[in-house]
């Protein structure tokens, strides 16, 4: 048999040209859970989360801020309104990056766009203020995630952002206070049910911001618009009136997605499912 290895005395290993690719114990027929490899580490949520470093664009100062690892999270489902659920960890929960010096907030996409006059005024009106946030712990519960997009929420609105951020900053809000009752109910569904039924109706108030938002929005902005193009931003505007009540309004909006010539199969087939969602209601 031809030795593999050779040309390894170039590096000075020609000691390593007797190597066997598979050792003997490499083709031993252990069985696994027999004691002799180890139990394979459960992945918990600290272990997909990182400090990853931010400076901030309005009192340049530097901090670190926690967030997911990028690839370490699995898409498993996505709910009608586009919110993406995860296997192990709800990302939702980190998106909104929080400076702990002067209390300037936004989400992730939105974080790095300030201009001067915004800065003054996030200075004067909420940094004077601001006592700080907490910075322990491995991973951000439902309620520090929660209080962290109010907190980016107050400062879209006091640096005068678009009407797309304040709005995606609402559905993004609605979505934390979507997860945080599912988890209770997952827990304890019976024994949670008073602060569940608290939780969506706090729900329903941000999905109706978000839904004035962006319908405001279509007419004052360009698109891409949060990342969405014109259909998907129609398709979710048009959920978004389903969930709050607004059914013949839900309606229109889906016809403009299945006529659109420009929509993609994908968006179309979307709503058609909402489509049929919404015939009880109509």
């Amino acid at each position: 048999m031809a030795n593999l290895f050779s040309g390894l005395e170039a590096f000075g290993l020609g000691k390593m040209s007797d190597l066997e690719v598979y050792a003997p114990d490499d083709k031993s027929s252990k069985k696994p859970g027999d004691g002799t490899e180890a139990e394979e580490k459960k992945v918990v949520e600290a272990d997909l989360i990182f400090d990853k470093s931010y400076t901030c664009p309005v009192c340049d100062k530097e901090f670190k801020s926690k967030t997911v690892k990028t690839g370490k999270v699995k898409l498993i489902s996505a709910d009608t309104d586009l919110r993406p659920k995860y296997q192990l960890v709800d990302s939702l929960k980190y998106d909104a990056i929080v400076c702990p010096h002067c209390g300037y907030s936004a989400l992730n996409r939105f974080f790095n766009y300030m201009t001067s006059a915004q800065a003054k005024l996030i200075k004067e009106q909420i940094s004077s203020s601001f006592k700080g946030i907490r910075t322990d712990g491995e991973v951000f519960s439902y309620d520090d995630a929660i209080a962290r997009h109010k907190l980016a929420l107050v400062n879209t609105i006091v640096k005068k952002s678009k009407l797309s951020e304040r709005a995606y900053t609402c559905l993004k809000t609605a979505w934390l206070l979507r997860g945080k009752a599912e988890s209770l109910a997952a827990e304890n569904g019976e024994a949670n049910k008073d602060t569940i039924t608290q939780l969506q109706k706090e729900e329903l108030e941000f999905l109706t911001n978000a839904y004035e938002g962006f319908l405001e929005a279509f007419s004052k902005e360009m698109f891409p618009m949060c990342g969405m193009d014109e259909n998907t931003m129609t398709y979710l505007v048009a959920d978004l009136a389903r969930r709050v009540g607004k059914y013949e309004e839900s309606s229109r909006w889906i016809s403009k997605v299945l006529i659109a010539r420009d929509a993609n199969e994908r968006i179309k087939t979307k709503a058609r499912e909402l489509k049929e969602l919404l015939k009880p209601n109509l």
